[in-house]
């Protein structure tokens, strides 16, 4: 859809709509070879150039995050270091706004994905979709084999009335485990653990849905292609 020049610069984090008419001046935006010089031309976003490069991810962003531990996933400053600020600083001038996909607490570190599609948020953290994710969990004790049927049969988790659903649960090592569930309540996974009497030392997630971590370091992110509509 095209737009005015100012709005795009503004909406993409640019810069302000009062400068965009100065870069304007300056000779800095172009569109098909031409250098533009009304700001309230309208052109589609992806045909925009700026000192000669494209405007970054025009129809939208999806990223893939590795999060280290220690980072938070809000946007106010006072609650900490900011995965955000992991980020090009531009982008969190952007609008729409970038916002996480799910959560991972403070203390929990991996697999995060950040996006500007609000659609994408509401398909992917609804409960009704039962998006898979996987972590990596590290207990202060030995594990039992037992929880294993305890996690399959659904956890009661203190002060819900609701029982989780069925997780899977593979003992790694001793103290090592992996779980997957479809489901993302307010702590979850270590709530599951301290219900069965296990302390959660470390937790680590892996997948969501079928995006894997993969070797993408602790602290950098990458760019995923957009979903098609509906999955």
């Amino acid at each position: 859809m095209k737009r005015r020049i100012d709005q795009i610069l503004g909406n993409f984090g640019y810069c302000s709509r009062w400068q965009a008419r100065r870069w304007i001046n300056e000779g800095r935006i172009s569109h098909n070879g031409v250098v533009l010089t009304d700001f309230s031309s309208k052109v589609e976003p992806r045909e925009l150039l700026i000192d000669g490069e494209p405007i970054a991810f025009p129809d939208g962003m999806l990223i893939l995050l590795n999060k280290p531990l220690g980072y938070v996933c809000s946007h106010e400053s006072g609650e900490g270091p900011r995965v955000y600020d992991l980020l090009p600083p531009r982008w969190q001038d952007r609008e729409p706004k970038v916002v996480s996909i799910g959560r991972l607490d403070k203390d929990t570190s991996g697999l995060l994905l950040l996006t500007d599609q609000s659609a994408l948020v509401q398909r992917w953290t609804s409960p009704k979709h039962h998006v898979e994710k996987v972590y990596r969990a590290t207990l202060d004790r030995e594990l039992d084999p037992g929880v294993i049927g305890q996690f399959a049969a659904g956890i009661a988790l203190r002060g819900e009335a609701k029982v989780c659903l069925p997780a899977a649960l593979t003992i790694i090592d001793a103290k090592l485990a992996e779980v997957t569930l479809s489901e993302g309540r307010y702590h979850q996974v270590r709530r599951m653990f301290a219900a069965c009497g296990y302390q959660v030392e470390a937790l680590h997630r892996q997948r969501f849905g079928d995006i894997e971590l993969g070797d993408l370091p602790e602290g950098q992110w990458r760019a995923l292609p957009l979903p098609a509509a509906g999955s």
